[in-house]
């Protein structure tokens, strides 16, 4: 049988491909990449908040192709069920859902004012008023999940929630932001996953670059 295949677009600046790869391999799916190049016009267009794209990420499995990332989300929680990519209590598997599509839909000031730039660090960025809201309100989840489930991960064990939310560890890392030490833990956690030194170090290889998202802001 031949491997999925997952498509994606830049390691170092696309969120959405990160999440899609982290589910599929937080999934434990045999599967084969295939790299759309960021100077795609779709997927530039994705990169820079400009259009929803549906080129990445995008996964096929047994002729069967899915794409958006809650969708792939959700066939592999179905597919391999081994996996416990949602948690198995209902109370905590609705709340993951929720604080998922609350990434998929939301924090729209965050990812604009910190876009996702692996390669990058900016110590002491200053970061405006409405991505401090969004900040704000991830670190609220963050704690909260921690609280309740006993961590490491947000729901006790690795679920959809950690890949969703893991970019934006990144962004923390890469704009200095300060936390509290409790979401400073997890960022930690999340960074050091095996997954994500795996993602970052290919991030760091690649020569392309997309000029608007190098500019200090």
């Amino acid at each position: 049988m031949s491997k999925a295949v997952l498509t994606i677009s830049s390691k170092n600046y696309s969120s959405w491909s990160l999440r899609g790869w982290l589910l599929v391999k937080f999934a434990g799916l045999d599967f084969e990449e295939r790299i759309v190049p960021p100077d795609d016009p779709a997927v530039r267009a994705e990169i820079l908040l400009l259009s929803s794209s549906i080129l990445v990420p995008s996964l096929t499995h047994k002729d069967i192709t899915v794409w958006d990332t809650l969708a792939i989300a959700e066939y592999l929680n179905e597919t391999q069920k081994k996996a416990k990519l949602l948690p198995s209590d209902p109370s905590a598997r609705a709340h993951c859902r929720s604080i998922c599509g609350e990434m998929h839909s939301g924090f729209t000031a965050l990812r604009s004012a910190l876009p996702m730039n692996l390669k990058a660090y900016f110590p002491g960025f200053k970061v405006w008023n409405r991505a401090l809201a969004d900040i704000a309100r991830v670190t609220t989840i963050w704690r909260d999940c921690l609280d309740r489930y006993g961590g490491p991960f947000l729901f006790g064990a690795r679920t959809i929630a950690d890949a969703m939310y893991a970019p934006v560890a990144t962004r923390f890392v890469t704009y200095d932001v300060k936390l509290d030490p409790v979401s400073a833990a997890y960022r930690d956690h999340i960074m050091a996953l095996p997954e994500m030194v795996e993602w970052i170090a290919a991030a760091k290889l690649e020569p392309d670059e997309i000029e608007e998202l190098e500019a200090e802001f």
